[in-house]
């Protein structure tokens, strides 16, 4: 049996995981950055990687009941992400392999996202709604590739939710506080951004800060904010599961938390007789396992591990310039 042990730390959190062969997530030992009232510091998070990441290491190595030495190869979250935050990550699994002689293994975060939904759903071939921090994509496998059909033309979701929830007091991470808030909400005109298959975020956050500083309710704002978003969204991966004729949807990331999202893309599926799938809360957002199941189908399939010497970050690492060789 083959065995693997996974680092993530491309943003706020940094998590170890194993995993075998079989798709047995073994431990997934994940630390997230927070804060009370303000944003996210580069810097700041990954002081809290390092200081967590032996700790964050050994115990995923102890819930999963082996020893370093029963370790076949260790993959890493090589980019795209925060360059502060990846460096720890980087610099943690080289140490390791090298110490242990054993495959290093660089893998896109998002690739991740995706194929650990995909394991976790049983899905074979979706229409991917990625939306996290950073990321908002609408992705799906064409030709030995991960192609994108959709994205934000400048922030993501989950960013544009904490820069609202930044500059009206709710701390980080702010997605949890604006769906809460929403419940109670009436709906306020926003801004609608749709151009062609592309999205815009930047704009309606600008709107909703103006409105938020005329004295509106925020109550109001998290409401009409979540469904203008959400509808946008929806929208958009409606059109590409048509243009692809695939007949199944995963929506991956930090946001597919948020009922609401996840109730407006059931609906949209249902109309369209395709089925939805939702990963499952614990593995929605940022996490380790899916950078060892990641990890393990690369291992398998094309064995391009890096050169100790020579490994680096990539923090503009693009889905649809990596290589799909654990498809065939």
């Amino acid at each position: 049996m083959v065995i693997g042990l996974g680092i993530e730390s491309t943003a706020h959190t940094f998590g170890a995981s194993v995993v075998n062969d079989k798709g047995k997530i073994l431990s997934n030992v994940n630390k997230m950055f927070t804060t009370e009232k303000e944003g996210m510091n580069p810097s700041d998070v990954a002081k809290h990687h390092r200081k967590y990441a032996d700790e964050i290491i050994k115990k995923a190595l102890d819930e999963a009941k082996i020893k370093e030495t029963n370790l076949d190869f260790i993959t890493f979250s090589q980019g795209p992400g925060l360059p502060p935050s990846l460096v720890v990550g980087k610099d943690k699994a080289k140490e390791l392999a090298n110490k242990l002689q054993i495959p290093l293994i660089g893998s896109n975060h998002i690739c991740a996202h995706l194929e650990i939904g995909k394991l976790l759903t049983k899905t074979k071939d979706p229409v991917f709604v990625f939306v996290s921090g950073a990321n908002t994509q609408i992705i799906a496998y064409e030709s030995k590739r991960y192609r994108i059909f959709g994205e934000t033309l400048d922030i993501g979701l989950g960013n544009a939710f904490d820069k609202f929830g930044r500059d009206i007091g709710l701390g980080f991470p702010a997605g949890p506080q604006i769906e809460k808030l929403a419940k109670n909400g009436n709906y306020i005109e926003l801004p609608y951004i749709v151009k062609g298959m592309d999205l815009s975020f930047s704009g309606i956050i600008t709107r909703a800060d103006q409105l938020y500083k005329q004295g509106k309710n925020k109550d109001d704002l998290c409401y009409s904010l979540q469904e203008t978003c959400f509808a946008m969204l929806t929208e958009v991966s409606e059109r590409a599961l048509a243009h692809c004729n695939k007949k199944e949807v995963i929506l991956i990331g930090g946001v597919a938390a948020n009922k609401r999202f996840c109730e407006m893309l059931d609906k949209m599926c249902k109309r369209r007789k395709a089925k939805f799938f939702p990963v499952p809360l614990k593995h929605c957002g940022d996490h380790a396992a899916m950078i060892a199941w990641q990890g393990m189908l690369q291992f398998k399939s094309d064995k391009n591990f890096l050169d100790l010497n020579e490994i680096d970050i990539l923090p503009k690492w693009r889905i649809d310039e990596v290589e799909v060789t654990w498809i065939k």
